[in-house]
């Protein structure tokens, strides 16, 4: 019987020492900055730096308003998603910088930059951001060109003859 007893003693000494997980650090709000919470947001070859500050519901973008710079009214509701989740559409001051790229992965680095800033300003907010997938950095890009070929992946036509 002592032989039994020896090798649980042994197994119970050995999960002993296996280093227990760390609990998860707690965010933080990450301080205002001249008054402004900062987001920096990337897509594509996009890259858009927002600041928000509470205010009146302005959205600024490279100067211009948000219907002024993206005709197109499925990026006007893109961008502004962040806010409608969160219930702070006119309740906050928005001002984009963004450069590279379309309209389109301009719209999206918008996105993920403003929700980067309201988690920066209301952490408590986050799981509803994330969830929605507007923390999640969308890391497609577009194909590099091979050489010996049209595109990155389309050939010459071939002749036969």
């Amino acid at each position: 019987m002592s032989e039994n007893t020896t090798p649980v003693a042994e197994t119970t000494e050995a999960t002993a020492e296996v280093p227990q997980p760390q609990p998860a650090k707690e965010l933080k709000p990450v301080g205002p900055i001249n008054g402004y919470f900062w987001g920096t947001g990337r897509r594509k070859t996009s890259t858009a730096r927002v600041r928000i500050r509470e205010g009146t519901g302005e959205f600024v973008v490279n100067g211009r308003s948000v219907p002024d710079y993206f005709p197109d009214i499925r990026w006007q509701a893109q961008v502004d998603a962040p806010l409608n989740v969160t219930d702070l559409q006119g309740k906050i001051d928005v001002f984009v910088s963004v450069r590279g790229g379309g309209l389109t992965g301009q719209a999206g680095a918008i996105v993920m930059g403003l929700a980067r800033a309201i988690r920066n300003m209301r952490p408590e907010l986050e799981p509803i951001l994330r969830e929605h997938g507007f923390l999640t950095r969308d890391a497609r890009m577009v194909e590099r060109k091979k050489y010996g070929r049209k595109k990155a992946r389309r050939s010459f036509q071939f002749s036969k003859r």
